[in-house]
């Protein structure tokens, strides 16, 4: 199998989007392709068809790569659930909680699970685009590293650096990136491409002469910055949203440990919806619905929340008529309380819900991790969908004996969630809702059966036609011949 790694200067220089791009392009040319990323930090994880979880970014890869998601792609991910302290995923199952000092001992180890999944794509793929995480030149991280170049050593790989010029300095990251490297990893550069440029490229041309003279190492292409570019965001929330003919106003909250956050991009991205992501210190503004979403610290983000006074925020819009939904943690901290005995997530042991709703939720060390398919009990519509569940804890009560939703789990019928007596407040554990067209129309007819909208957004469709694109731009920019024979796919 060939490997060829993408690192980056900085967190977000666009190794991402690059490595899903390349995989898109390789797929084109019928090469057998797939991504890796040894170690990912993210809260946004997806459920693989092999029952574990790994990182959004790795799992639209996979769907750039035209292959199913499974745990191999990304065998290491931590999530982070305080500022110091990360839940460790290994092979797609949570293994424990560690602070920063006891992970960093722990990497050795990690780095078998990352030798182990590289071993098991070798023998099935021609080529493994892999992408690092940050930077490879983060002095501190540098020792038993298993996420850049300490895994490019260990598989002998070639890399691509890729940096953002739209932030400024690039070529200075460029090279102070190369300088801080050892001999044998500059070795193993053996391209730049630069992302997100805005201009003419004629003025850039004499930079990248000299960066060429300067470091030996060619640049392979510069990306335009593509302002219409909306793929799934690991980290960072996309507030983004321009919009025209809106019916339906619908309000986020941005916790302080959110996750899973992309499971709102299909309302981002429809027309008639206002989707506004408002942060936890920020006013509630007037809206049709407040979602309450998922979180990695679900203790510690209730608790904020009730600092900030939103539970008075949302009885207020309650009172008013708005609608609540509450989807994982967020559907947790709807019920009368969340325990947490064995510390699963926070040291606080437990905490008095929102009381919206009669049921209690107890957080456990068995992490539920199961794609779903299900239909819709609030309404008398078609709305068999697809979905997932990723959470730890057991909720039940009273209030469960409404449900929202019948799930399909291996040919067994369930119940999800809960709808409020008086039809103003659902919760549930099932993410991607919204990526189903039926689905989001059966909500948006619950928010208000007078509107008007008669469908909802394909994500899957925006997806596809989004990879394309980001393909075709690769191929127009890139010195694609010249990766495919650092690549080694020359024929």
């Amino acid at each position: 199998m060939n490997v060829l790694m993408v690192q980056g200067t900085t967190s977000d220089a666009g190794k991402s989007t690059l490595v899903a791009g390349l995989c898109r392009v390789f797929s084109d040319l019928q090469y057998n392709v797939a991504p890796f990323k040894p170690q990912n930090m993210a809260l946004n994880s997806a459920v693989t068809e092999d029952g574990g979880e790994i990182g959004r970014a790795q799992a639209l890869q996979a769907v750039a790569a035209r292959q199913p998601c499974r745990i191999d792609f990304n065998p290491i991910l931590l999530k982070p659930n305080s500022d110091t302290g990360v839940q460790v995923i290994v092979h797609g199952k949570a293994l424990s909680n560690m602070e920063a000092d006891s992970y960093h001992d722990y990497k050795k180890v990690a780095m078998e699970a990352v030798l182990t999944s590289h071993h098991r794509l070798a023998s099935e793929f021609d080529l493994l685009m892999v992408e690092g995480a940050g930077s490879p030149a983060e002095i501190n991280l540098r020792e038993n590293d298993i996420a850049n170049m300490g895994y490019a050593e260990a598989v002998d790989c070639p890399v691509i650096i890729i940096a953002d010029i739209d932030k400024g300095g690039v070529f200075a990251h460029l090279v102070g990136t190369l300088a801080l490297l050892s001999e044998s990893e500059q070795q193993r550069v053996k391209g730049f491409v630069i992302n997100r440029f805005r201009g003419d490229i004629a003025l850039l041309q004499s930079g990248l002469d000299w960066l060429e003279q300067r470091t030996k190492v060619p640049v392979l292409g510069v990306l335009p910055y593509l302002h219409e570019l909306a793929l799934d965001a690991e980290d960072a929330v996309s507030i983004a949203n321009v919009k025209h003919q809106v019916q339906l106003i619908i309000v986020v909250i941005i916790l302080p440990h959110i996750s899973n956050h992309t499971d709102f991009d299909a309302l981002r991205l429809h027309p008639n919806i206002d989707l506004q992501y408002v942060k936890i210190f920020d006013d509630l503004p007037a809206c049709d619905l407040v979602i309450l979403p998922g979180s990695k610290n679900v203790i510690g983000d209730l608790t904020y929340l009730k600092q900030q006074q939103w539970p008075n925020k949302i009885n207020r819009h309650l009172r008013y008529g708005g609608k609540l939904l509450g989807v994982c943690g967020g559907f947790q901290m709807l019920g009368t309380s969340i325990q947490d005995p064995l510390g699963i997530e926070s040291s606080q042991g437990g905490i008095e819900g929102l009381g919206l709703a009669d049921f209690t939720t107890e957080l456990n060390a068995n992490k539920k991790l199961e794609q779903i398919q299900g239909h819709a009990c609030f309404t008398f519509q078609s709305t068999i969908f697809n979905g997932y569940e990723i959470h730890c804890g057991e909720s039940s009560g009273k209030a469960l004996e409404q449900p929202a939703f019948k799930i399909n789990k291996s040919g067994v019928i369930q119940n999800d969630g809960f709808v409020s007596s008086d039809n103003q407040i659902i919760g549930t554990y099932i993410h991607g809702l919204f990526d189903s067209d039926a689905m989001s129309k059966a909500i948006f007819d619950w928010i208000d059966p007078n509107n008007s909208i008669d469908q909802g957004f394909n994500l899957n469709e925006h997806r596809e036609f989004q990879l394309n694109n980001l393909a075709k731009t690769l191929t127009t920019h890139l010195d694609i011949e010249k990766i495919k024979q650092i690549a080694g796919i020359t024929i």
